[in-house]
């Protein structure tokens, strides 16, 4: 279990994500962070990540990764397709 709620998670991992965009820039693609909710973090790939054959890649051993590494082992990445955002209010 996560000993953290879900607002004491929110800066720490857009600081994360701020730190992996970057990366994704140079090769034509961006990542929004969403939310975190249940101690799931919600973002949306954009640009060339849409449709990459590599995004999930990129989501788990990339993003997912430095979030572990940095902040908790147990927090999980999900990507949340364009326009699909108002379905996470629902979780």
């Amino acid at each position: 279990m996560i000993p953290f709620s879900d607002e004491e998670l929110m800066a720490p991992v857009s600081n994360i994500i701020d730190k992996v965009r970057p990366s994704l820039k140079l090769d034509g693609g961006d990542i929004d962070f969403i939310t975190v909710k249940n101690s799931k973090v919600y973002v949306q790939l954009k640009g060339a990540c849409i449709g990459c054959a590599s995004s999930g890649t990129t989501l788990k051993y990339g993003v997912e990764r430095q979030l572990r590494m940095n902040i908790h082992p147990e927090l999980e990445v999900v990507n949340v397709p364009m326009g699909m955002e108002k379905d996470i209010e629902n979780l």
